[in-house]
């Protein structure tokens, strides 16, 4: 039981900094008390999928939310969700959604609410910079997930 609790609590972690780039395999296996490798089996065989692809979900969630609500590019969003890549971000939303960020937000857009105005769900996001914001390093190779390793993708946004 000792186990699941541990692995919870790491599990909790990428609950609540889903949008930190920042947001590493080490860090999160340390509040499981694990190391890396160790973590990364012991979660693959608790929750049936690698870290790095339950973060991948938890913030494909978070986007298709903003797109259906925000007035933001989609630059932006992937930005907001914690990518780093367009490229890579417009490739797992088509991967988890079946469509491309911006015809996910076409089909979606119009049939609720107007859109909240970007600089509002940017100030909300903390997609501000300012002077108190602490200066964030692009994450290393992440949680084991081969697929998430790729070349940054430097297209124009779809």
């Amino acid at each position: 039981m000792d186990r699941i609790r541990r692995l919870r609590l790491a599990k909790d972690v990428m609950d609540r900094d889903w949008a930190d780039p920042g947001l590493g395999l080490d860090a999160v296996a340390s509040h499981a008390g694990y190391s890396r490798y160790h973590f990364l089996r012991a979660f693959k065989e608790t929750y049936g999928e690698t870290p790095g692809r339950y973060l991948t979900h938890r913030r494909i969630e978070r986007a298709e939310e903003m797109l259906r609500c925000a007035d933001l590019t989609v630059t932006e969003i992937c930005t907001l969700v914690g990518f780093s890549s367009l490229g890579t971000f417009s490739a797992r939303f088509k991967e988890r959604t079946g469509r491309t960020p911006s015809e996910y937000r076409t089909e979606h857009v119009g049939r609720g609410a107007a859109l909240i105005p970007g600089c509002y769900a940017l100030l909300w996001a903390g997609g501000f910079d300012t002077a108190t914001s602490k200066k964030r390093t692009a994450p290393g190779p992440a949680y084991g997930d081969e697929q998430e390793q790729q070349p940054r993708d430097r297209r124009a946004e779809p």
